[in-house]
């Protein structure tokens, strides 16, 4: 028990470094914005629409019909400004929390209008939890007023920094393994393994990307008759989710895993089309490596264009000794 106990401690409290929480803000935030501001138009038009296709579901289910198109535009508009705050680290401890349960509220008012978009969950989770921690005691403009008056953090390399990238890395690896207990669990069971269930469900998506919008990947139609290849992915897919705890054991674990996840995405994306971003680009793994490492790296190339240097002044005599 008391190794256990060790074990847990190691994993949840590990001493991580300010500069990879406030570069995953960062990240994060970024990708967050290259997400929401491009769909600004679309988001309203899905306001605009008729109340019979608003169905609520998430934090916007006590809503009883559809908020006026003006006031969620103004909620948008306040998500957008919130994920500026946010990305740059400006009053973390008031727009951290904030942009975070805004972009809760809106992206589940956006899904109560069509589909409902699973990839978006880990996000908003990885918002959650990094609009809620110390995320930007480094490279922010809260770590710059710091810095100028004093104030910063006396560690820069603390437990409370490692146990929220923790955090991130668990609900990565939590959503992979309850998609592998789903599958086990659906009426299919096993027999993913078998490849045939993956190549009928790839069929279906394929023809009806196909009678829709005359678009479906080439990729699927040279490999439909290659039962052996969908076996293989079908192995794989569940040896990726169903063995995602495994990416919490150790670093060198978390990272293997990251890089086998990612590659699967793309195969996914090649043979069906299914973009889903925030995994094809990426930005779901990196809590899994040092991610501060190349921007600490650039930081110091650029740093001494901007430090001003003393010019050493000769030295005179006095009283006609030589100082």
């Amino acid at each position: 028990m008391k190794k256990l106990t060790q074990n847990l401690d190691k994993f949840w409290f590990a001493d991580a470094p300010a500069t990879r929480l406030a570069t995953l803000r960062i990240i994060v935030g970024a990708y967050a914005l290259y997400y929401l501001a491009p769909r600004y138009s679309m988001f309203i038009e899905l306001a605009q629409s008729s109340p019979l296709q608003f169905e609520p579901v998430g934090v916007a289910g006590f809503l009883g019909a559809p908020l006026p198109v003006a006031v969620f535009q103004t909620l948008v508009i306040l998500t957008l400004a919130a994920n500026v705050a946010f990305l740059v680290g400006w009053r973390h401890r008031a727009t951290g929390p904030a942009f975070a349960l805004l972009l809760l509220f809106v992206l589940s008012y956006r899904n109560s209008w069509t589909m409902i978009f699973h990839s978006d969950n880990v996000l908003i989770w990885h918002v959650l939890i990094l609009g809620v921690t110390r995320a930007s005691d480094a490279f922010s403009l809260d770590a710059w007023r710091r810095d100028r008056t004093g104030s910063a953090p006396d560690a820069t390399i603390h437990w409370r920094y490692g146990w929220a990238i923790s955090l991130m890395c668990a609900v990565t690896v939590a959503t992979y393994f309850l998609a592998g207990v789903a599958k086990l669990a659906g009426p299919d069971g096993l027999s993913w393994m078998t490849g045939e269930v993956m190549r009928s469900q790839l069929a279906v998506d394929n023809l009806r990307k196909e009678l829709l919008t005359g678009e479906a990947p080439a990729a699927f139609g040279q490999l439909f008759n290659n039962v052996l290849l969908f076996a293989m992915m079908g192995v794989g897919t569940l040896v990726m989710e169903l063995g995602a705890p495994l990416a919490l054991a150790n670093k060198w674990l978390g990272r293997f895993w990251s890089i086998f996840a990612f590659i699967g995405h793309w195969g996914i994306y090649v043979v069906m089309g299914i973009t889903f971003r925030y995994q094809l680009y990426g930005v779901m793994f990196a809590p899994f490596f040092p991610v501060e490492v190349p921007v600490e790296w650039a930081i110091s190339k650029v740093r001494p264009y901007f430090t001003r240097t003393e010019t050493a002044l000769p030295e005179q005599p006095v009283d006609g000794v030589k100082i």
